[in-house]
C-alpha cells in the first residue's frame, strides 16, 4: 500500500517566507500520536514474524489503484480534478475501513485546496485507522508549523523519531524549524542526517538551499537547488529561492522569471505573488500589481497589507473612489494601522482638501511614532506641500479680492464717463432740435434780407411709368411790332402819351 499520495503530501510543506496556511487547525494543540510498527509474536526460534499489516479487500485495492493512476495522469497534464479524485478515494475508503491510505489521500487533496480544517480531521482519522501511518502525523506537524505552532510541530516530529529513529522526513522538518529559529548549523546537520538516511528527502535539500542563501553563499545555494529540482522539477519553493538569489545578484529580470515559474507551478504560492507584486509597483505597473494582490486576497480576504496595497494600485490607476473604498475595508479590519492614514491623506490631498490631508498625515506620524520616522520621511514633504497649497490659496484669495476691488472701481469710472458722454449727446441733440425750430435769418449778397426760401415741394410718389405724351405743337411766334418812324429833323418828339 505504498502507492499513495504520500510524496505529494510531504511536499506540501512550509513556504520559504513562513507564510501560513489559510486557517488555524489547532493540529499542534492536540495530542497527536504516532505509534511504532506492530509486530507479530516471535516464533519458536525467537524471530519476529514481521509487521502486522491489516488485510485490505481486493475491491478497495482496485478502486484505490485506479484513483492513483488517475491522479498521476492529471498531474502530468498539469490539471487536477479535485472533485473527481475525491470521489474515487472516498469510494476506496468506503470499500474498506482499514484502508487508511485512502483517508490520508483525501486529507492531502483537502490540504492542496486550502481546506485546512478538513485536512486535519482526515489526517487524524487516518492515524486512528492506522497508528503507524507516520506521513499523516508529519503533515499534521507541517500544518501546525505553518500556523506558527512550532512547539506543537516539534512534539509531533519528535514523537515520530522516537518510534521511527531512521525517519528522514521528520529530521528534515526539525532542520527547517532550526533554520527558522536562526540555528543554521543545527539546520545543516539535521538536513545532512536526513539525506544520509534517505537521499531523496526533498525538504532537507530545500532547507540547506535556504540556509546557504541566508549565509549569502549563493553558488552553494544554487547547486543545492539544482539537486532538489532533480527530485521535483515543479516545486515552487525551489523557483522562489532561485529568484531571491537572482535579486541578491542584481538580476531582476531573471528573478521575475523564477517567481513566475513558482506561481505557475502552484498558483496559490503567496511568497512569489508578494515578490511579483512588489516588482510591479517598482515598475509602476499598477494593473499587474492588482492581479497579484487579488490572488493573495483569494487565499486570505482579510489580509490588511494586501488590501492596503490594492488601494495603492487603484490610486496609481487613477481610480480614487475604489482606492478609498478599499481603505474603508482596511479600517474595518484594523483601524489602528498607521499606513491607512497616510494613504487616505494622499487621496484626500489629490481631491483638494489640504486641511483634512494634513490632519491625516499628522495622525500617521502620531501612530507611527516620531522616533520611528526620520526627517527625510516622505510624509514631512507631503505636509509641506499641503501647507504650501493652503498658503497659495490664501494668496489667491487676496489677489482675487484686490482684483475684484479694482474691477469695481474701474466699473465706477467707466459708468461716470458713460454718463458724461450721454449728457453731452443729450445737450447736442437738444441744441439741434432748438435750431431746427428757430433757424437764423439769411441775407442776400447786397446785405439785405434775403427772401425766405420756399420749402421744396413735397416729393411726389413716383407713379408708374407711362408712355410720354406726344409734344403739343409749339405756338406760332407773335409778330414783332414795327419800329417807330424816325422823327423829322428839327422837330421835337411828341410828348403825348
Amino acid at each position: 500500500m505504498n502507492r499513495s499520495l504520500l510524496a505529494a503530501a510531504v511536499s506540501f510543506g512550509l513556504s520559504v517566507s513562513g507564510c501560513a496556511t489559510t486557517s488555524s487547525s489547532g493540529a499542534g494543540e492536540t495530542k497527536t500520536r504516532v505509534t511504532g510498527p506492530r509486530v507479530q509474536q516471535v516464533n519458536a526460534n525467537g524471530d519476529a514474524q514481521g509487521e502486522v499489516v491489516p488485510q485490505i479487500s481486493s475491491k478497495a485495492k482496485l478502486i484505490f489503484d485506479d484513483a492513483l493512476k488517475s491522479y498521476d495522469t492529471q498531474k502530468k497534464k498539469g490539471t487536477i480534478d479535485y472533485p473527481g479524485l475525491e470521489k474515487r478515494f472516498r469510494a476506496a475508503a468506503d470499500a474498506d475501513p482499514n484502508l487508511a491510505e485512502a483517508t490520508y489521500n483525501l486529507g492531502v487533496l483537502a490540504d492542496r485546496q486550502g481546506k485546512t480544517k478538513e485536512a486535519v480531521a482526515l489526517y487524524k482519522q487516518a492515524l486512528e485507522q492506522k497508528p503507524t501511518l507516520r506521513q499523516a502525523a508529519e503533515n499534521l506537524g507541517v500544518i501546525a508549523q505553518n500556523n506558527g505552532d512550532e512547539a506543537g510541530a516539534t512534539r509531533i516530529y519528535t514523537d515520530i523519531l522516537n518510534n521511527y529513529p531512521d525517519d528522514a522526513g521528520s529530521r528534515a522538518r526539525l532542520a527547517e524549524i532550526s533554520r527558522r529559529k536562526g540555528d543554521l548549523d543545527k539546520a545543516i546537520e539535521l538536513s545532512r542526517e536526513a539525506l544520509f538516511r534517505d537521499p531523496k528527502t526533498l525538504q532537507a535539500y530545500k532547507t540547506m538551499m535556504q540556509v546557504y542563501y541566508e549565509q549569502k553563499q549563493f553558488s552553494l545555494a544554487r547547486l543545492i537547488a539544482l539537486r532538489a529540482s532533480k527530485l521535483d522539477d515543479a516545486d515552487p519553493e525551489i523557483f522562489y529561492t532561485l529568484g531571491l538569489i537572482n535579486l541578491a545578484e542584481k538580476d531582476p529580470a531573471k528573478a521575475r522569471a523564477q517567481f513566475k515559474r513558482a506561481v505557475e507551478a502552484r498558483p496559490d504560492f503567496l511568497p512569489a505573488h508578494y515578490q511579483l507584486c512588489q516588482m510591479a509597483f517598482e515598475k509602476e505597473d499598477y494593473q499587474g500589481a492588482e492581479e497579484h494582490l487579488r490572488r493573495i486576497l483569494q487565499t486570505n480576504g482579510k489580509n490588511t497589507d494586501a488590501l492596503l496595497n490594492l488601494g495603492v494600485a487603484y490610486k496609481g490607476m487613477g481610480q480614487l473612489d475604489k482606492a478609498m473604498a478599499t481603505y474603508d475595508e482596511v479600517q474595518k479590519l484594523n483601524a489602528e494601522m498607521p499606513e491607512l492614514y497616510l494613504n487616505r491623506g494622499i487621496i484626500i490631498a489629490i481631491k483638494g482638501d489640504p486641511d483634512k490631508a494634513i490632519t491625516l498625515f499628522k495622525t500617521y506620524i502620531a501612530r507611527k511614532g516620531e522616533a520611528g520616522l526620520g526627517m527625510d520621511h516622505p510624509v514631512h514633504k507631503l505636509i509641506e506641500e499641503q501647507e504650501a497649497v493652503l498658503k497659495q490659496r490664501e494668496e489667491d484669495k487676496r489677489i482675487a479680492a484686490e482684483a475684484a476691488k479694482m474691477e469695481e472701481e474701474m466699473k465706477k469710472v467707466e459708468a461716470a464717463a458713460a454718463e458724461e458722454e450721454r449728457k453731452k449727446k443729450e445737450e447736442e441733440f437738444q441744441k439741434q432740435k432748438q435750431d431746427a425750430k428757430n433757424p437764423p435769418a439769411k441775407t442776400d449778397a447786397k446785405g439785405g434780407a434775403a427772401a425766405p426760401v420756399a420749402a421744396p415741394p413735397p416729393e411726389k410718389k413716383e407713379e408708374a411709368k407711362k408712355p410720354a405724351p406726344a409734344p403739343a405743337p409749339a405756338p406760332a411766334p407773335a409778330a414783332k411790332p414795327a419800329a417807330p418812324a424816325p422823327a423829322p429833323k428839327g422837330e421835337e418828339p411828341d410828348d403825348g402819351l
